[in-house]
């Protein structure tokens, strides 16, 4: 009959360290949807223009996320973290009016909330 195996033995070259009492606990940070409001003094072009500029998203994307937000009056355009929505919110509300509709005057507008 075979011998049993033998326990393995720690290896001193290896060292295993506790997490520090200091390391953030494992919960997930908040997130927040960043929503786009429709407005009737900007044209598509725009919106499509603004998304891309911001966000980098294709012309087939920014085309869908503007005509969602026609149809509902609202979309979210991103969910991430609140620095990056706050950043992207200061960014579309420095974007401009749209130089197509001779009466806008000024940017869309976009809000903040929390994820759920």
């Amino acid at each position: 009959m075979p011998a049993a195996p033998q326990p393995a033995l720690p290896r001193p070259d290896i060292l295993v360290e506790d997490e520090p009492a200091d390391q953030p606990n494992s919960e997930l940070e908040k997130r927040f949807h960043l929503l786009l409001h429709d407005s009737d003094d900007h044209t598509y072009q725009y919106v499509i223009e603004m998304l891309a500029a911001v966000f980098g998203y294709s012309t087939q994307k920014a085309f869908a996320i503007a005509a969602m937000i026609d149809r509902q009056g609202q979309g979210i355009v991103e969910t991430a973290d609140y620095t990056t929505v706050k950043d992207h919110q200061d960014q579309i509300h420095g974007y401009g009016p749209d130089p197509r509709i001779p009466h806008c005057k000024g940017s869309l507008s976009a809000t903040i909330e929390e994820a759920a």
